[in-house]
């Protein structure tokens, strides 16, 4: 068995490579730029691990892996469009330096390659594979529209927001595991409690990553304190705020929401501590982080081979604050 950073070596190596023809140089240049930026790719790596728990890893299931990838990619790309980011990993985003267009194009190609790698899966596994994938990219768009129609909410309920979440963070994490345990010959029952198991850890990841950005140290976690509440971005501590608020609280809060202030971080931050969500917050990460933890144990295979889920799952959701 091989643990997160093996698995993630390996795959780079064979990720880092041209996905795209060389013309026109103005379509699959910015693909190959974007892709060129990085990132963790803990998606793919996920759906090896998905595999290798159950058998080792077929050679198909490093096509799909792929395909993950060029999608989340594909993502990331329209999302830093709608959400007007002029960086990404501290360069330029794809629209930024290539236009809104090109951008755009860029994207839709990685998507379409995505599927050139999905086509390579054997036929006795194709349209599960296929019916899966396709499921968890409108998941994927649905959480991506609603983050967007938050925006323009002023008050966004918690169940609202959890499904969110869950649409636009951990359903691929779920998918990528369960797509890896189809191919590695899991039965019906273990690939719904992998499925669950990434479900519940990237939920628990983003509660925590709403914790950090108010009350994580800056030097620690790499960005500074309150983005999310300068941006007016709905995350746990707000909404869960919302509900547990004063009257005059909750007045208070509109009142930023509407206009920004000097002391508006310092303010909002302040309120979650009065209505005790930055605890509340770490309660329910934990209580994800072990319903993650839990689908992991009732998976049918020896102990042993669990490992480096565990460690992957203790890495992405720290309990160090």
């Amino acid at each position: 068995m091989q643990d997160f950073e093996e698995l993630s070596r390996e795959f780079l190596n064979r990720f880092n490579t041209s996905h795209f023809p060389q013309k026109p140089e103005s379509l699959y240049q910015p693909a190959e730029y974007f892709l060129g930026l990085g990132g963790k790719r803990v998606r793919p790596v996920m759906c090896l691990m998905g595999n290798e728990l159950f058998d080792e890893i077929k050679p198909h299931t490093w096509d799909v892996a792929t395909a993950i990838e060029l999608f989340h990619n594909f993502t990331l790309i329209h999302d830093d469009i709608m959400d007007k980011a002029p960086l990404r990993r501290g360069m330029p985003t794809l629209h930024e330096k290539f236009g809104h267009s090109n951008a755009l194009l860029a994207g839709d190609v990685m998507l379409v390659v995505a599927y050139d790698y999905i086509n390579k899966v054997p036929q006795s596994n194709i349209h599960k594979i296929i019916q899966l994938f396709n499921s968890t990219a409108k998941a994927v768009c649905e959480g991506q529209q609603l983050d967007m129609d938050f925006e323009r909410t002023p008050e966004v309920s918690l169940a609202d927001y959890l499904q969110m979440i869950e649409l636009k963070t951990s359903v691929l994490l779920a998918a990528s595991l369960k797509m890896g345990a189809m191919l590695g010959g899991a039965g019906e029952g273990n690939q719904q409690h992998i499925a669950a198991f990434g479900r519940n850890l990237g939920l628990a990841f983003q509660i925590q990553d709403d914790y950090l950005d108010a009350f994580g140290d800056p030097a620690k976690f790499g960005k500074q304190s309150g983005g999310d509440i300068v941006a007016n971005k709905k995350t746990y501590l707000l909404c869960r705020a919302m509900q547990l608020a004063s009257a005059s609280q909750q007045k208070e809060m509109l009142e930023l929401l509407a206009a920004d202030s000097p002391d508006k971080v310092v303010r909002m931050i302040s309120i979650f501590k009065s209505c005790g969500v930055d605890e509340e917050s770490k309660i329910l990460m934990e209580r994800y982080l072990s319903g993650a933890f839990q689908h992991l144990e009732d998976i049918a295979v020896l102990a042993n081979r669990k490992e480096p889920l565990r460690q992957l799952a203790r890495f992405l959701v720290q309990r160090d604050y």
